[in-house]
């Protein structure tokens, strides 16, 4: 019989005379194993599923144009080419234009997007009925669905006014000789009013007219017809102040000094870009909570059609990365992008960093005393075998048998008890990260390919380490007073 044989038969020998003793070794090792071995698969996987649940708080980056330039679909696309598909979750862009519904007189806040990019951008919006999936569909806002009484399959004929500033002037430099001029601003019930004005030579109001539509049929709606309201702007310059230069229609102030603030902020219009109505079918009713239901949402494709543009105000982008990655692609898109420019959402990005690192700690710190206790154990029920083993040592030793014979066995059978503990606490650590994983976030973890080999060499670490003071007590012992009975 080889060495090697004899010395793995006395190592099982000694463990299986001492079952019990060893049993609450293994166990210990194994428990320590199996909760290490499930924290960091927990906190390897982490990552990825809190991403997963940040995303659901929405957007945490947004795309918005650079002073001078113009957003849109294209350029868009170019500034995205800068973040990696695989982390890259969903991109919603979107277009914010205010829309009339002339038969309600009311004026809403209209916003174009990609439905199926909102779906991954905002997953908690709440949807009653369906997102729009064709052309000539909205999506509206609780608040206003309430307010107007629309429900799902509801009809909406919905205008847009244009107030164009082809010419790229402030007020000041478009109120010249000769200048047509249009302007709009929020009236009564935030409905919109809007203004045309032609300049006379001596570039006073020559001609006015107001659509007053959206407001009240029996006050702020009379203003388009009522000649000794309107007759009080001509001939005066911009701009103008209610109540110093022209009096507010009896009734209707509110109107009043819509008509008044419209003048104000009119530049030169553009003909060519006519006021559009089309009808839309309710297919759903949006709750959020929040702002998004006091909006009408509608696909790109019929903002486009109404506006006759392809413009968009921001893109929101929910991308699957740290807060120094994120500001990484940001840096990206601003450098390679003449056009856009990346913006940080901080309180989504920051949270999720926060609580990262809180996670961190507390793995680190339940770690340390897993281990500390896992130690104290065995090294506790080694010390009792020690004990137990006193005169077989003393013997062993009178014999003739070296100190180092004596570690060697010792240490080998921690050195075997952390193998099987290790061994089982990856296995069982696995299934408690799965258990872990499914009740708090929801969906299965990823398995890590090297988390056998790391509990089996940790356990066996820890194992070899707790058996030092047994060992040097071992090594200790007097065969003479071991003999003599003492």
């Amino acid at each position: 019989m080889t060495k090697r044989r004899m010395f793995l038969r006395m190592i099982t020998a000694s463990l299986l005379r001492r079952r019990s003793r060893m049993l609450i070794a293994l166990l210990s090792i194994g428990i320590g194993a199996t909760i290490l071995a499930g924290l960091v698969t927990i906190y390897v996987d982490v990552p990825r599923q809190m991403g997963a649940q940040f995303r659901s708080y929405g957007a945490n980056m947004l795309l918005l144009p650079k002073d001078g330039a113009e957003l849109n679909s294209q350029n868009l696309s170019e500034a995205l080419q800068a973040i990696p598909a695989d982390v890259l979750v969903g991109a919603a862009p979107y277009r914010y234009v205010r829309l009339d519904m002339t038969t309600r007189q009311q004026s809403f806040t209209a916003a174009g997007t990609d439905f199926s990019q909102i779906v991954k951008t905002s997953p908690y919006f709440s949807v009653e009925g369906a997102y729009p999936s064709e052309t000539r569909q909205v999506l509206v806002g609780k608040e206003i669905a309430d307010t107007i009484g629309v429900k799902v399959g509801s009809t909406m004929e919905l205008t847009w006014q244009p107030t164009n500033n082809a010419a790229g002037k402030t007020p000041e430099e478009s109120r010249v000789p000769g200048a047509s001029l249009s302007g709009k601003a929020e009236g009564f019930g935030g409905g919109v009013v809007y203004v045309t004005a032609v300049l006379d030579e001596n570039a006073g109001i020559a001609s006015l007219t107001v659509d007053a539509s959206t407001q009240t049929p029996e006050y702020g709606g009379r203003i388009p017809d009522d000649e000794s309201f309107l007759n009080q702007f001509i001939g005066k310059s911009l701009p103008l102040s209610l109540g110093e230069d022209v009096d507010a229609l009896s009734g209707a102030t509110v109107t009043s000094s819509a008509v008044v603030d419209a003048l104000n902020k009119a530049t030169e219009g553009s003909a060519s870009v006519q006021p559009k109505t089309l009808n839309f079918t309710v297919t759903g009713i949006l709750t959020t909570g929040g702002e998004e239901e006091s909006y009408v949402f509608l696909s790109l494709k019929d903002m486009e059609m109404m506006t006759d543009s392809d413009q968009l105000d921001v893109a929101e982008l929910s991308v699957s990365a740290s807060v120094d990655q994120l500001e990484a692609y940001a840096g990206a898109i601003a450098e390679n992008s003449a056009s856009v420019s990346a913006r940080l959402v901080k309180r989504v990005a920051r949270s999720e960093a926060s609580v990262l690192e809180k996670l961190t700690a507390l793995v680190f710190l339940v770690t340390l005393v897993v281990l500390l206790l896992t130690m104290i154990c065995v090294s506790t029920t080694m010390m009792a075998v020690v004990s137990e083993r006193r005169r077989e040592i003393g013997l062993r030793k009178a014999l003739g048998a070296s100190d180092g014979s004596i570690r060697a066995e010792f240490l080998g059978e921690g050195l075997f008890l952390g193998l099987l503990g290790g061994v089982m606490g990856a296995v069982l650590g696995f299934v408690f990260a799965q258990v872990v994983s499914v009740n708090v976030f929801g969906s299965s973890i990823t398995f890590q390919p090297l988390l056998l080999p790391a509990a089996v060499i940790v356990s066996m670490l820890i194992a070899a380490v707790s058996c030092l003071l047994p060992i040097k007590r071992a090594v200790a012992i007097d065969p003479a007073l071991v003999l003599k009975g003492e």
